[in-house]
């Protein structure tokens, strides 16, 4: 079976330049615990350094399906409220901004649903360290819904990745969590893997 993840740095993780071909990050670990498991998973991480929501359509798309994944898995939105938060915008323009970011991942999910068995829309998260993100969560949970929402649409899963990184905050502290309040640690990553892990053992696909 091939799972491919697509994303922004938080996917490629150094995969592009020092760690390929998964990176350092959750893919590589979700590939060591998949190793271990019945099934045989080939894992492929195309997720890419800066990559926002309008690059991911015109330029992964169709790469996504001619590598005929059983299970996609996708991870994308940080980078599109930087973009919102940090350019000057006013409120009126971020909610441009917001409305077209869904728009697009509306348009990307109605190109990718029909040639790919499973999807899996991954929530965006965000941590208030340093506390000028703290400005950006309203912003980030509105993203989450409007993602749970399409998922919903398309009868896909949405796999909410907020709440359990806060609780790891909460057990183990930001610092061990995050590395600048969006990159994650090697601990961080785990959450990640782990709950992908936890849901393609517990529901692999049928092929």
């Amino acid at each position: 079976m091939r799972l491919l993840c697509l994303g922004d740095s938080i996917t490629d993780c150094g995969r592009l330049l020092d760690f390929p071909p998964l990176g350092n990050g959750y893919v590589k670990q979700l590939a060591s615990l998949l190793k271990d498991g019945r099934a045989n998973w080939e894992v492929c991480n195309k997720g890419t350094d800066g990559l926002t929501l309008s690059r991911l359509l015109q330029n992964y798309a169709k790469d996504a399906l001619s590598l005929n994944p059983d299970v996609l898995t996708i991870l994308i939105g940080i980078n599109d409220i930087g973009l919102m938060m940090n350019t000057d915008r006013s409120k009126e323009q971020q909610e441009e901004m917001l409305a077209l970011f869904m728009n697009r991942y509306d348009r990307l999910l109605s190109i990718l649903t029909p040639g790919i068995g499973r999807i899996l829309l991954l929530e965006p998260f965000l941590f208030p360290y340093p506390a000028e993100y703290l400005g950006w969560l309203p912003l980030a949970g509105r993203m989450s819904e409007g993602i749970r929402t399409l998922a919903e649409k398309y009868r896909l899963v949405f796999l909410p990745l907020q709440e359990p990184l806060n609780k790891a905050v909460q057990t183990y502290g930001s610092e061990k969590i995050t590395t600048d309040g969006i990159h994650l640690t090697e601990k961080g990553h785990s959450v990640i893997a782990g709950r992908l892990y936890a849901f393609l053992t517990r529901y692999p696909p049928v092929l």
